[in-house]
Order: structure tokens, then sequence, then C-alpha cells
């Protein structure tokens, strides 16, 4: 029993007449970082794709007959955005953003001479483009 009644004694004289004391944390700076992002709010993708077809132009192993296409393609359409991909050991020439298959066959059959081993492609592609409309139409 005297155990008991000294143990007793000695927490409560700790509690009671305990030091104060100050607790300091020491963590990693970039803990502030993560928990700001994990909290922040996520805006939408500033570019959201949709599904969509485009033209494989080309293909090849060699990057600079890849860019040649490339420019033999933008000197005829300059508003169509061309996309290089590459997946060993070849570069992938794709171009456009089209919508529907019929707006992708229409470019591919104007270009057909020029890239005859042409083909479409279905795949997420960008939105579109707006055109602006000319002030004084």
């Amino acid at each position: 029993m005297k155990p008991i009644i000294i143990l007793f004694i000695f927490f409560s004289s700790s509690i009671l007449f305990g030091q104060a004391g100050d607790v300091k944390i020491i963590k990693d700076r970039r803990i502030n970082n993560l928990v700001g992002r994990q909290g922040a709010i996520v805006p939408p993708a500033i570019n959201p794709e949709i599904d969509g077809y485009r033209i494989q132009l080309f293909f090849d192993t060699d990057r600079t007959s890849m860019n040649d296409a490339r420019a033999t393609f933008f000197a005829k359409y300059p508003r169509i955005d061309t996309y290089t991909t590459y997946k060993a050991p070849n570069f992938f020439l794709r171009a456009g953003d089209f919508r529907t298959r019929l707006e992708a066959e229409k470019i591919k059959s104007e270009i057909n001479n020029l890239f005859p081993t042409s083909f479409i492609v279905k795949e997420k592609v960008n939105l579109p483009r707006l055109e602006k409309e000319k002030k004084g139409s």
C-alpha cells in the first residue's frame, strides 16, 4: 500500500507544482507548401481536350526529315497546328484539331499529293480556335 501512496504523491505533486515549458516544433519548410497546395482550389484545365481527329502526315526515325515535312505542311496550312510525338524509334507528325471526321477528310483530300500515306487518327484534341471577326465587315 505504501508504494501506491508514494506514487500518488509523486504524480500529484508533479501535476500541481509542474514547471511551464515551451514546445518548439522543428519541421521541414516544404511541409507548409504541401499543405497550401493540398488546400488550394484547382482551376479548370487550361487546354481542355475533347474526342476528335488528327491527320497523321508522316513518321520517320530522322528528326530533320520530320521537320522538313512539318515545314512543307505549314507553308500550305499555317493556321492548322501540328504535333510531333516520339515513340522509339520513330517520330510521328500529326496535324489538326478536328471535331469531326468529315473536317479531317476534307484537309486530307487536299494534301493527298504532298502526303500520300497520310491517314486519320482518332484521339484527344485541343478545342479548335475561335476566329475573331474582322472590324468593318
